[in-house]
């Protein structure tokens, strides 16, 4: 078994794009090294770092495409993945309490044991927490 990894949330990696409140503390991270992402989460970092900033896909590829040759490892979405994701999304989304994305259900499904998530999101934080899963908590963006 390898070193706990420590998953990002697709915000965390925003925060590094668009130069968020988070950006310092996801850098920490990513300088300590054993650092992983969904490619649900890598799809949402570049859908909303485009919308959210009005970046090109282009610029933001700039920006994570050599973290992959560097500190951070993409987790591909398998079935096993995909099926406990949809088990998590299925017994814990509310469209009010807990508006649970597909990508958060991922992330929430993707950790070992040992492993961590790093996320300003506190649906995720909360669920997180009631699933057993470690956090660390990142601060939210100013948007």
């Amino acid at each position: 078994m390898g070193k706990p990894l420590t998953l990002l949330d697709a915000n965390a990696l925003i925060a590094v794009i668009c130069a968020e409140p988070a950006m310092d503390q996801v850098v920490g991270i990513l300088r300590r090294g054993s650092v992983a992402m969904t490619a649900a989460n890598i799809a949402e970092a570049y859908d909303k770092s485009s919308r959210r900033a009005g970046l090109s896909h282009a610029q933001v590829a700039d920006v994570i495409e050599p973290l992959f040759a560097g500190p951070l490892t993409p987790i591909s979405v398998d079935v096993d993945l995909a099926r406990r994701a949809g088990e998590i999304r299925s017994l814990h989304y509310h469209r009010k309490r807990l508006p649970l994305s597909l990508a958060d259900s991922v992330l929430l499904a993707a950790p070992g044991p040992g492993d961590q998530i790093a996320t300003s999101d506190s649906g995720v934080l909360t669920l997180a927490a009631k699933l057993g899963i470690e956090t660390i908590e990142l601060p939210r963006s100013t948007d």
